[in-house]
């Protein structure tokens, strides 16, 4: 949780987004991010100058040089920041709280801002137990076939032992799933249901071969 916010009356009622379609953040989850655009390069650095929070967000159509915003995104803080000999911004985002966008504000900035409602997803800025309820043997076992179809490895150890909440969240930022399956995942209003959903892509999604572009590590 970002130092001082205790609850969702804290978070800032207006943020940056970064519009993003396959790169989604949930609470306590961490996002690494490669920055290049001049128009990210300048809302990084507003955030930096600021509160250090900034919205990942995907898109559901329109047009290609302003697409529509998915209605619910995870607002961020910037806890690792770097810059590149070539300009580029490496940070990584950690996840703070979900938000539902109340509506874009109109803004002279070359990067896109919302009003965000949080109250709907105030939950998530308390930790879940270690031994929340998410179903994990027929979770393991829908991602052991799902990974073995997909030619991909994980960290076994790792998934078995892991809290519920970081195993949870961190398959769902990472593995490979369509826009909209993703988007499923981010608006499941709780772990459980969260795991529910992931359990039920991960069996839908078995079947398929895979990309051969895929990487061949989720570690």
């Amino acid at each position: 949780m970002a130092q001082g916010i205790v609850k969702a009356g804290d978070l800032p009622q207006v943020i940056p987004v970064f519009p993003l379609n396959g790169a989604v953040l949930l609470a306590r989850g961490q996002l690494p991010l490669n920055i290049f655009e001049p128009r990210y390069l300048n809302m990084i650095d507003d955030a930096m100058a600021g509160d250090r929070m900034v919205g990942m967000v995907q898109t559901t159509g329109g047009p290609a040089d302003n697409p529509t915003l998915a209605p619910v995104g995870c607002v961020g803080r910037i806890t690792n920041f770097a810059e590149t000999p070539d300009g580029r911004y490496m940070i990584t985002l950690t996840g703070i709280c979900r938000f539902r966008i109340a509506e874009e504000i109109p803004a002279r900035s070359p990067y896109r801002q919302v009003r965000a409602d949080f109250q709907a997803y105030a939950a998530d800025l308390i930790p879940a137990p270690s031994s929340a309820e998410i179903g994990r043997p027929g979770l393991l076992e829908a991602l052991r076939l799902f990974l073995e179809h997909r030619g991909l490895e994980i960290d076994w150890d790792t998934a078995r032992d892991a809290p519920a909440e970081a195993l949870v969240n961190s398959l769902c930022m990472a593995l490979p799933f369509e826009v909209a399956e993703k988007q499923a995942l981010v608006e499941a209003m709780d772990l459980t249901a969260r795991a529910r959903a992931l359990t039920t892509l991960l069996s839908i999604n078995a079947a398929d071969s895979g990309d051969e572009d895929t990487p061949p590590s989720l570690q």
